[in-house]
């Protein structure tokens, strides 16, 4: 089987790659980045906006794939890093909700396990989506691993 790792950059993400790769037999692993172009995110979330946006395409890709590419391929170094063998990076484009993208990829891939930190999103934009981690776990029919973020470490 295959276990599925959602990055978006944060530090939660980054902890969620660490605790499996400390915890998790190995197996093959996809380490996922999920994104959407900007002016898809003003179409359903236009009160962000305060002026209109454009979208600009480096060549045939835009620069938000560009930057999930990026990060989905620092994760699969991260995952590696961990202990967590035969890792794949994918960026996956969406027009609609993150979490149901990731629900969407664990059911296409058949994994066996989902893995994900409790936060990435921060300020408004978490205010107004809600949480990632939340909608994955109530809509997933999968064995999923939500890892908090670490305590402060007091010194």
């Amino acid at each position: 089987m295959t276990v599925l790792i959602a990055y978006d950059g944060s530090d939660d993400a980054r902890s969620a790659i660490e605790y499996a790769g400390r915890h998790i037999k190995p197996e093959p692993v996809v380490v996922l980045t999920v994104w959407e172009p900007l002016i898809s995110q003003l179409a359903w979330a236009p009160l962000i906006a305060a002026a209109p946006v454009t979208a600009e395409q480096g060549g045939d890709q835009f620069a938000e794939e560009q930057q999930a590419v990026a990060l989905a391929k620092q994760g699969a170094e991260l995952a590696a890093a961990a202990g967590l063998a035969d890792v794949t990076p994918r960026a996956v484009r969406t027009n609609g909700p993150v979490w149901a993208t990731i629900v969407d990829a664990a059911e296409e891939l058949d994994v066996s396990l989902l893995v994900t930190g409790s936060r990435g999103l921060a300020g408004a934009r978490s205010v107004i989506l809600g949480s990632v981690s939340t909608r994955v776990l109530h809509h997933v029919h999968r064995p999923t691993l939500v890892v908090p973020p670490a305590k402060p470490r007091k010194d």
